[in-house]
């Protein structure tokens, strides 16, 4: 079940939108298409699911001049049958298409093309051999995401397509193990490597981008890597290390940055209490002296004397 999300304020920063958009998936979001952009693959973008654009907002910043970017979701729309309903109720209850389209639109000025429906229909509405990168993210019941990977490989290049399978091993998604796995040994798929979520394949040759893979991860510091054999597929498997950061991102429209701390005031110095002070009470032989002046000098005297005193 997803912990409850705010959804009231639009995000500032891309780890504001609720979603499960891990650092070391981002990683490979942006190493992936930033290998096809740099190879020259030029193809369209495509994700089925997209809960509250965290993953969308992520993969709309590599969209380029003539590609298109489609995205589908059943948003709060009815599910095709009782069990998709009643998986949707459970796990997305918040999900409106109004709250992904504010998320998206604090980052980009555009909005994708957007798919309300089921995911039955993006092979009516993406054209095959179009895409070069394609996200499933959608329901977790076996017969939806195998039709989910049906579309993926109509809708991929033939050559340096990548499809991202989400959920592929959680506990309580058994039902995408299955048709992943399934898709597999049975279905052409290859796999490319596995992260601790998603599983990242192709239907092409997998060798040359798995070699600039391990090149790229064995020369990182927060990661994890193994490798295996497997039903004569080669598994790479990525893992990141506690802190790893996801890759910069720029900050929303609605960022603001926050109020910077008041600087400290030093403390002031307790000042030292003066004791009072009082004149040394006068001799008494020179007290006698004064007045007797006073009685026996004229006044005149007296009083130069007493101004030249004082």
């Amino acid at each position: 079940m997803p912990a409850a999300h705010d959804i009231s304020t639009p995000p500032q920063e891309l780890g504001d939108v609720p979603g499960w958009f891990p650092p070391l998936d981002q990683v490979l979001f942006e190493w992936f298409l930033d290998r096809q952009e740099g190879r020259g693959v030029h193809g369209d973008l495509l994700e089925i699911g997209v809960y509250m654009g965290k993953s969308a907002i992520f993969l709309g910043r590599h969209l380029r001049d003539g590609e298109a970017y489609t995205v589908c979701d059943l948003f709060e729309d009815d599910a095709p049958d009782g069990a998709n309903s009643a998986e949707s109720k459970k796990s997305y209850p918040t999900l409106t298409k109004q709250a992904f389209e504010r998320n998206y639109l604090s980052f980009h000025d555009t909005l994708p093309r957007v798919l309300r429906g089921p995911s039955s229909v993006v092979p009516a509405e993406v054209p095959p051999a179009s895409c070069r990168f394609v996200h499933v993210d959608a329901s977790h019941l076996y017969e939806h995401v195998a039709g989910d990977i049906t579309a993926a490989r109509d809708a991929l290049l033939p050559e340096g397509g990548i499809v991202v399978l989400d959920d592929f091993r959680s506990e309580h998604t058994p039902g995408v193990s299955i048709a992943a796995w399934e898709a597999v040994l049975n279905r052409g798929l290859r796999p490319v490597c596995l992260s601790t979520q998603k599983l990242y394949g192709t239907w092409d040759d997998p060798e040359a981008v798995q070699e600039d893979l391990l090149a790229m991860v064995r020369q990182r510091d927060d990661c994890h890597l193994s490798v295996q054999q497997a039903a004569g597929h080669r598994i790479v498997r990525v893992k990141s290390k506690k802190g790893m950061t996801p890759p910069a991102f720029p900050r929303s429209r609605h960022y603001r940055p926050p109020a910077p701390a008041p600087r400290p005031v030093a403390p002031v110095a307790p000042v030292a209490p003066v004791a009072p002070t009082t004149a040394a009470p006068a001799h008494p032989g020179r007290i006698r002296a004064r007045r007797l002046a006073a009685d026996l000098l004229p006044p005149v005297v007296t009083r130069a004397v007493r101004k030249r005193r004082s």
